[in-house]
């Protein structure tokens, strides 16, 4: 696999992206075999690739000296005093794993004063990675070669082209995108929404769920935000990473930049 293509690459980067590209190969053996799946206390389930796919992922991290965050483990509340943290959903998109639709993805991200500096999403089934590292500008790894991407530049809440989850997608999600007069929907699993988004294959993802976690948008914040679009809760406040609660309270909108505001407001409308 080549170099991606950013000159002043802080250490953790390559770090990262071996640990994904590790974790997927692992993830893609288990998908074709058969495998454990047991249900956690909040009802969510969990296979052996969620828990093979951490462990690859914590050993490669660990030669870095950041705690690590990840949903597959007993939150260490001594990471709330350091700069530096690593956040990571080791298999992100279960259900779809389990489903086999494939659209499942590994999730790292670097945290610096509450902010993600670093984020690498792996699509295995692709052989696809989303990166990016703030100020350096979000990249797509595909058919073996790494490409800059970015957002379109569509300007009509009416002509973008929206996507929501597959499993969670709520009454109250389906009539507000209604009300936005949006007609091209489409459901996707994982944190391919926002891969979506960040390479100019759809505008907007809205959830207004309160059970999205850090771990759940930390890496996707940084390559949207690399790729010129926009991540805030649906009222328009800006996400931190790192907080003793790891619920993002009040959803989550991502879209190109130049349509959030206006979804924003039309939210506002029905609150």
């Amino acid at each position: 696999m080549q170099d991606i293509p950013i000159s002043n690459k802080i250490p953790e980067l390559d770090i990262a992206i071996k640990a994904a590209k590790e974790a997927g190969d692992a993830i893609l053996e288990i998908y074709h075999e058969k495998y454990n799946t047991s249900i956690k206390n909040d009802d969510s389930p969990i296979t052996d690739a969620d828990l093979r796919s951490n462990a690859i992922i914590k050993k490669i991290l660990s030669q870095t000296q950041h705690k690590i965050l990840s949903e597959e483990d007993k939150d260490d509340f001594g990471r709330l005093s350091k700069e530096m943290l690593w956040i990571v959903d080791p298999l992100d998109g279960t259900s779809d794993f389990i489903d086999k639709t494939g659209e499942f993805t590994v999730m790292i991200s670097l945290i610096k004063n509450k902010k993600p500096i670093l984020g690498v999403i792996g699509w295995p089934t692709e052989k696809t990675l989303f990166v990016a590292q703030k100020g350096s500008g979000a990249f797509m790894y595909s058919n073996q070669e790494w490409k800059k991407i970015s957002v379109t530049q569509i300007s009509e809440i009416a002509k973008c082209r929206t996507v929501g989850s597959r499993h969670h997608l709520s009454n109250k999600e389906k009539s507000f995108i209604e009300k936005l007069g949006i007609k091209d929907f489409t459901s996707i699993g994982s944190s391919l929404k926002v891969g979506m988004i960040s390479s100019g294959k759809a505008e907007a993802y809205i959830t207004t769920t309160n059970k999205m976690k850090e771990w759940d948008s930390a890496a996707s914040y940084c390559i949207i935000s690399e790729a010129g679009g926009k991540m805030t809760d649906m009222l328009g406040n800006d996400l931190t990473y790192n907080n003793e609660n790891v619920y993002h309270q009040n959803g989550i909108l991502v879209t190109n930049g130049l349509v959030h505001n206006k979804i924003i407001e039309e939210f506002k409308k029905l609150e």
